[in-house]
């Protein structure tokens, strides 16, 4: 957090990320001071709501989390366990669930979900490329086949580490240091929620399944997205970091020639998800970022729905789908997309069907070798309005830039609907500087 700043012989102190109005005129006293820290410290996270406007997330009746709970919805937990017992608690009454430290449903580690008799050396013995081939996938494998312990495995962690948020919930951190290791946060089919204040840790699939069909050279395809949205509505998401953690993709082996891959998305919004807003993240150092809407055929669920703003995040170190958008109108500004030297780079914003994306005044960080024409992918035929945004602090038109250098995908302007759902709009110059700073957990503002 910034480090205070205050206008003695003003009418405003910065404490933190808040700037708070004194009330007075000339020198403040001491005791007003005090009087003014101690309540920005005395903040309770659990008790916020959405401020009207901020985003899709804010329309109609807005996003209030569990900040109504009674003192018995309020749980402070210190393990998975707990966490998962709190959640349940109270059916849909409000809750604030308060993460204190860091929680793990892996802890024990991956053997601890292992089938009896699974084997991956016999695994990849059996369905190595010279055994079975390429032809035929591994779906018709019976239970006790190396595939079919493999199946029983993945099963088992799935039931231990997916969590599901009732309706009514506000999950928060507690301090700088609370997050989740391993878990994925299942907000699925429920009203009402907010996650606030954690360093969320992508779960590592401990048992990726082979492909041998997936392309001409077979592919390891997993499960598990650290938050899944899906068919839920008014959900707040802020002030998190969201990375790969301890386990970056560069680390991750490679069997049968292809990368054993244990990630899929960090944040995936989906299945007529609506009302989102997406705020003051640090998303770091991973793939498949983020999919608005995860299927060309999801139109019967999809349509009219899928509306997220996503504001002064950063997108940090990530490869692709910042986001990936199909059918939503999404509200992307004032983020920061950083792409690293050398990193392994695809594109920011994927433009698919139907999508109708509103991108301005973001900011881009691109090495020298990426092109600005690299932020948008066209997967789909959709207009989309991209403008004022900065690329290396210049003023760049990058559905221009894009065209020019990839006419082969050529994009089309002009999304059909502006934004109104919109706190203050900062200088794209200025979003690094702004971003860089409050972006993230332990840095709530």
């Amino acid at each position: 957090m910034r480090s205070s700043v205050w206008h003695v012989h003003g009418i405003t102190a910065l404490v933190g990320c808040t700037a708070l109005a004194l009330g007075v005129s000339g020198t403040v006293a001491h005791a007003q001071v005090g009087q003014v820290a101690k309540a920005a410290h005395g903040r309770d996270l659990g008790r916020e709501t959405l401020p009207v406007g901020d985003g899709w997330g804010s329309e109609g009746a807005g996003t209030k989390g569990g900040a109504a709970a009674d003192a018995s919805h309020v749980h402070t937990v210190t393990t998975w366990d707990a966490f998962k017992a709190a959640l349940e608690a109270g059916g849909d009454a409000p809750k604030i669930v308060k993460v204190k430290g860091v929680i793990d449903p892996v802890a024990e580690g991956c053997a601890s979900f292992a089938a009896p008799g699974y084997d991956f050396d016999a695994y990849l013995e059996k369905y190595s490329p010279e055994n079975w081939g390429l032809d035929t996938d591994l779906s018709g494998e019976p239970a006790d086949s190396p595939e079919g312990l493999r199946a029983a495995s993945a099963a088992n962690q799935d039931a231990a580490i997916k969590v599901n948020v009732p309706a009514n919930t506000t999950i928060v951190g507690v301090g700088k240091g609370a997050g989740i290791r391993g878990g994925s946060l299942q907000i699925k089919g429920v009203d009402n929620v907010i996650l606030r204040n954690l360093t969320i840790e992508a779960p590592l699939d401990c048992f990726p399944q082979w492909d041998p069909t997936d392309t001409a050279t077979g592919a390891w395809n997993s499960e598990y997205d650290a938050v899944v949205v899906y068919g839920s509505t008014h959900v707040w998401v802020a002030n998190n970091t969201l990375t790969d953690g301890r386990y970056p993709d560069s680390t991750l082996p490679t069997y049968f020639g292809q990368t054993y891959q244990q990630h899929d998305g960090l944040l995936d919004i989906v299945r007529g998800a609506n009302y989102v807003t997406v705020s003051w993240n640090s998303v770091e150092d991973h793939d498949k970022t983020m999919l608005i809407g995860n299927s060309d055929s999801a139109g019967a669920t999809d349509a009219g729905k899928l509306k997220v703003t996503l504001h002064h995040n950063k997108f940090d170190g990530v490869v692709e789908r910042a986001p990936r958008v199909r059918f939503g109108q999404v509200d992307s500004y004032n983020n920061h997309f950083v792409v690293r030297e050398g990193q392994p780079y695809g594109y920011t914003f994927g433009i698919g069907i139907s999508s109708q994306l509103y991108a301005s005044d973001n900011a881009f960080s691109l090495p020298a070798g990426v092109s600005a024409a690299k932020t948008l992918k066209k997967w789909s035929e959709a207009p989309l309005t991209a403008e004022n945004n900065y690329v290396n602090g210049r003023k760049t038109d990058l559905i221009a830039v894009h065209n020019a250098e990839i006419p082969a995908e050529t994009l089309q302007s002009g999304a059909g609907w502006t934004p109104t759902l919109r706190t203050k709009v900062d200088p794209p110059r200025a979003v690094p500087g702004i971003v860089d700073g409050r972006a993230g957990a332990g840095k709530v503002c």
